[in-house]
């Protein structure tokens, strides 16, 4: 039976950084498929360059689930370990607006999914940033929206997105009260996704982006308030709605919500009703003035592993949705 399952698995994988919370989300989505196989490492060796550039060299795609600069350290060791044929995957902010890397979100283009197809070097993008793009991207390349628009936006994220510290801090238990409330950070505007907002959506300006944490494991609602005004063609919020149902056809990862079915979530957005789930949610609501669009998703999900492992799918060439929740 050892074997066979060996033989099946056609596909070498090391996860570095495997004990960080990407990387077990990961780990968990490659539960019952035989074509891949997980190289493990030594706990002990987790750390240790040598060993780490001997298991991205035996690999056939490695992903890189580490904060910046040891992922930057582990894309050099890929550069010097000798195999030519090893792909990466990046889940860190690292590589996301850096050349010769291609940006992990295949519904945003053909063009990007080809050369996520096609590509050596995978960046997954950041959560904020995912919502924010399957918002803004679809306007901007559609012509509706203005590249010079003073665009806002604010997020509510589960503290997952905060890693393993902010995991800690949240679930620890004699917490500061203070956690018990909705915090809201980046107050300087020096968010690190606020570049790859900007440069892969097109934008001349940064957004004015507001990201805040809350009492909730994972899931996110990410919104961009628009003046209808003030974009191209003037649509109403029915029209934007059309817009993104027609861009995002047939794309079984982004579900673009009737007009007013928010009414049926009682006209409110919880930040964890995508919880547990790899797709996305877009809502368009407002009226004819002021315009609102919304995502909901997961941040470890569509935010995080599911994205990076809806990546290696392509990569693979096998279907996008395969070991992911939809």
């Amino acid at each position: 039976m050892k074997d066979q399952t060996e033989h099946k698995a056609r596909y070498k994988i090391f996860i570095d950084g495997s004990e960080g919370t990407t990387g077990l989300r990961i780990h968990e989505r490659f539960a019952g498929r035989d074509d891949l196989r997980l190289l493990p490492i030594d706990p002990q060796l987790r750390k240790d360059p040598a060993e780490r550039k001997r298991l991205i060299a035996e690999s056939d795609i490695t992903f890189l689930c580490l904060p910046d600069a040891a992922a930057a350290e582990s894309a050099a060791l890929w550069e010097d370990c000798g195999n030519e044929t090893v792909r990466l995957i990046d889940t860190s902010t690292a590589h996301r607006t850096l050349d010769g890397w291609a940006y992990g979100f295949p519904e945003l283009s053909a063009a990007h999914r080809r050369k996520i197809a096609d590509g050596k070097k995978i960046a997954v993008p950041g959560c904020h940033a995912t919502g924010f793009l399957a918002l803004a991207y679809p306007l901007l390349s559609r012509k509706i929206l203005p590249a010079d628009y003073p665009v806002s936006c604010f997020s509510i994220t589960g503290y997952s997105g905060g890693g393993k510290a902010a995991i800690a801090k949240y679930q620890a238990k004699d917490r500061d009260p203070q956690l018990l409330a909705p915090q809201e950070y980046a107050l300087s505007q020096q968010h690190k996704h606020l570049k790859e907002m900007r440069e892969l959506s097109g934008l001349s300006r940064l957004p004015l982006f507001s990201p805040i944490i809350a009492d909730y494991y994972s899931g996110m609602v990410v919104s961009v308030p628009l003046y209808s005004e003030l974009l191209d063609q003037k649509p109403t919020p029915v029209q934007l709605r059309q817009v993104f149902a027609e861009y995002y056809e047939g794309e079984p990862f982004i579900r673009v919500m009737p007009f007013g079915a928010e009414e049926r979530l009682g006209g409110m957005m919880a930040g964890n009703g995508c919880s547990g789930w790899d797709g996305l949610e877009l809502y368009v609501t407002g009226n004819k003035d002021r315009i609102l669009l919304t995502a909901r998703f997961d941040n470890l999900g569509k935010g995080a592993s599911g994205a990076a492992v809806q990546c290696l799918n392509l990569m693979l060439g096998c279907g996008e949705a395969k070991g992911l929740q939809l």
